[in-house]
């Protein structure tokens, strides 16, 4: 291919990309495709000899689509969404042309730079301590780990990195309700999944503080080191608030790292009637929110705050000889702020989305996600035969199907079919958590584009589905 084919078949495709977005809705949200049935399309053996890209794209076409769960349809309703929008896929396609190597500031000076004020951007826009410093990571994941890493560090005056673990008597904590990441950060780190030690939490399945200072005591009783307490704003499961001012004054008294993940619910922080779920973040050690999540950024772009970036750096800084430059010092390296030496140029999609939406855009869509999330939950609450599980804080809803009849049925066996239903149906996508051991559906009211029409049209595929049952 040469200059004037890609001039030619990016034009196309662009084209395509536009008329795929405007008609998202015509395809089914959840692919429908079975185990394998992808796979069995694709030749075993790659071609010889050069393949016309018409072909290509045209195989694209008949059998990846097919394959694709569409998470930019606004009937997109589960998980978190990972969201997109116009500015930042032209930013996206701008990095992908460019193919830079972000990792030092000689390689992509730009990238360093503007990473740097769009993290103290997104720093101000959420109201953070002016203290933090941020670096954009690739998820949450990596985030909580880099957390877990630093505290490791710091608590063992450096050593681990370079002696190991002698004796491991770490301990970590988190809400029973916690994400999984976390499980598998103490398993990467070499703390150990039986040194996470999880809290119980209250009615609003938010961790219990009292519950988290009692086991700490203990662990200092038995000779165990408490490292690193995890808070949650925002849990996976029920978007529960961890009440981190309390947390925080723990942390504080025995001196251990508190670690944030509002990977999802931070955006929320946007919005200055939503801040008291940040009270206490002045005290924390690190934070994570997820502009990929409800900021409207292609996935992947995760940023990470810390209080003390030369903790961050120390832990993961090393410099070979062919990364010295005549800089060193005088400049941000991001590589050294995270896991990964190679970095992509993240900040620009943020940069651009931030530009063209303004804080005030954000501010709007976010708001609006919310009201339509706090309408439905309304129908759900007045519905015979439904009933909310959790009260709706922001824009997640956790219901179930609970007719009133004289039939002996399982509530959970009914939930189950009701969601698989709706999911068959394919004008919709939603998901399932478990309260105490009750299967219930979740459904997330997220995603960039979703207008006020697509949450009643769903709730109205809902008690049709249900009825039919």
């Amino acid at each position: 291919m040469n200059n004037a084919d890609f001039r030619q078949h990016a034009h196309i495709l662009v084209d395509w990309m536009a008329d795929y977005l405007e008609n998202i809705e015509q395809y089914p949200v959840k692919s429908p495709v079975s185990p394998g049935e992808i796979y069995e399309k694709l030749p075993d053996f790659p071609p010889e000899s050069s393949e016309l890209m018409t072909a290509i794209v045209d195989d694209f076409k008949k059998i990846i689509l097919p394959g694709m769960t569409h998470w930019q349809s606004p009937n997109f309703f589960a998980y978190f969404p990972a969201n997109s929008s116009y500015p930042s896929i032209l930013a996206e396609m701008l990095t992908a042309t460019m193919g830079a190597q972000c990792m030092i500031w000689e390689t992509s000076p730009a990238a360093a730079e503007l990473e740097e004020q769009v993290m103290n951007w997104l720093k101000k826009m959420l109201a953070l301590p002016s203290h933090f410093e941020g670096v954009i990571q690739d998820t949450a994941s990596s985030a909580t780990l880099c957390a877990i890493l630093s505290a490791r560090e710091k608590q063992s005056a450096f050593k681990v990195n370079f002696d190991g673990f002698s004796h491991n008597d770490f301990r970590v904590y988190c809400s029973n309700q916690t994400h999984s990441s976390i499980d598998k950060a103490v398993r990467i780190s070499g703390i150990g999944q039986n040194n996470l030690i999880k809290i119980e939490v209250d009615e609003k399945l938010a961790m219990e503080p009292d519950k988290l200072e009692k086991a700490i005591r203990a662990d200092l009783a038995d000779g165990k080191k408490p490292l690193c307490v995890v808070a949650t704003l925002g849990t996976t499961g029920t978007t529960a608030v961890d009440p981190l001012a309390d947390i925080a004054k723990i942390c504080q008294k025995y001196g251990i790292w508190l670690h944030v993940d509002a990977a999802y619910a931070g955006t929320a922080l946007v919005l200055p009637e939503f801040r008291w779920m940040s009270a206490g973040l002045e005290y924390a050690d690190s934070f994570v929110v997820n502009p990929h999540k409800w900021m409207f950024t292609n996935f992947d772009c995760s940023a990470y705050f810390v209080k003390e970036k030369d903790v961050l750096v120390r832990t993961f800084a090393i410099l070979p000889e062919y990364l010295k430059t005549q800089v060193q010092g005088r400049v941000k390296d991001y590589r050294d702020w995270g896991i990964a030496l190679g970095r992509r140029f993240r900040a620009l999609k943020l940069w651009f989305m931030i530009r063209n939406f303004g804080v005030r855009g954000i501010q709007e869509k976010v708001r609006f996600h919310i009201k339509i999330a706090q309408n439905l939950s309304k129908k759900i609450e007045q519905h015979v035969d439904f009933e909310l599980m959790v009260p709706t804080v922001l824009n997640a809803l956790f219901f179930r199907y609970k007719p009133e009849t004289d039939q002996d049925y399982d509530v959970n066996s009914l939930n189950e079919r009701l969601l698989q239903g709706l999911n068959a149906s394919g004008s919709i996508y939603l998901t399932h958590t478990k309260i105490d051991s009750e299967f219930v559906i979740r459904m997330v009211i997220g995603q960039t584009y979703v207008m006020e029409k697509h949450v009643n049209n769903a709730w109205k595929l809902i008690q049709d589905v249900a009825g039919e049952l």
